[in-house]
């Protein structure tokens, strides 16, 4: 049976398969056919994948491994194979590969390499979290898993706090909580979100409310598998908020008795400035300040 590439003609192709999210139906007439014609499918999980695999009757030609640690070294081997005029496969654990998964600087060396790139669409998790939110879909911001460090994720987050666009984050379920958390104080406890999780499979849950209702709810139930978070934007008064006036909020916060960390971590959230720059000011400020009170009349 002649390959995908070989019908197609001379030169490589890398199909990017999306693959079910959850439900092992969801995946498409193509994506099947393309999986059992080419020459090899480089899959993140390889046991997640003969799973599908045997689930739809599809005998791959060859499974290799693509994940985070070997990404550079299998990069160079599947470049080798394009340019031989293979037709490779990539898919993720679930979903649209590139998409919080490994994948994005294959196709980037597939086409400097000449090599053609064909996506065979299917199911990602933000959009399926986002259409079933009941938020606005007019205008959304994808993205991906926040920063696990406390201070990189709360800079995120203030810098946020007047995005009109809908918000849309993966999260682990053991860091559900502290995001919903800090995002609750970046953008406001009264603003609407919903939790996803378990999407198309059995025990499919949407959890709706306020960023505040969220934070009460998770912090006794907190949920197992990977959460898709969906935050409303920013509204007309959100948006219109006056600017801080970071010195000035600087100098009344010191001269309450807060040292230049406290003051930096307290309006990182209000400011959306990087902790580092406010506890910059807040040293200089404070240094200057301690030199005028020793100063000499």
């Amino acid at each position: 049976m002649p390959s995908a590439a070989t019908e197609r003609g001379a030169g490589g192709v890398l199909y990017l398969v999306a693959t079910p999210i959850g439900n092992l139906e969801d995946i498409t007439f193509r994506a099947v056919r393309v999986l059992g014609e080419v020459d090899v499918i480089a899959a993140e999980d390889t046991r997640r994948t003969r799973q599908l695999l045997r689930h739809h009757g599809v005998e791959p030609r060859r499974l290799v491994s693509f994940f985070e640690g070997n990404e550079a070294q299998r990069t160079d081997e599947l470049c080798r194979e394009l340019a031989a005029g293979a037709a490779v496969a990539l898919v993720s654990d679930a979903g649209t590969p590139g998409i919080s998964d490994p994948g994005e600087r294959l196709v980037a060396r597939a086409l400097a390499a000449g090599a053609r790139v064909e996506v065979v669409p299917g199911p990602v998790a933000a959009i399926t979290a986002l259409v079933g939110s009941g938020l606005s879909t007019d205008r959304f911001l994808f993205l991906g898993f926040p920063p696990r460090k406390e201070g990189a994720r709360r800079e995120l987050l203030a810098s946020l706090r007047r995005e009109p666009a809908t918000l849309i984050f993966y999260e682990a379920p053991d860091r559900v909580l502290a995001t919903l958390r800090d995002l609750a104080g970046a953008l406001g406890e009264g603003r609407r979100a919903v939790v996803s999780r378990e999407l198309t499979k059995l025990h499919e849950e949407h959890a709706r409310g306020t960023l505040g209702e969220l934070v009460e709810r998770y912090a006794t139930a907190p949920g197992r598998g990977e959460h898709t978070l969906v935050i409303a934007g920013a509204g007309p008064d959100e948006r219109a908020e006056p600017a801080v006036d970071v010195e000035g909020a600087v100098r009344a916060l010191l001269g309450e008795g807060l040292g230049p960390r406290d003051v930096a971590a307290r309006l990182q959230v209000a400011t959306g400035l990087p902790r580092r720059q406010l506890y910059q000011l807040a040293l200089a400020l404070a240094r200057e300040g301690a030199a005028g009170g020793s100063s000499e009349p």
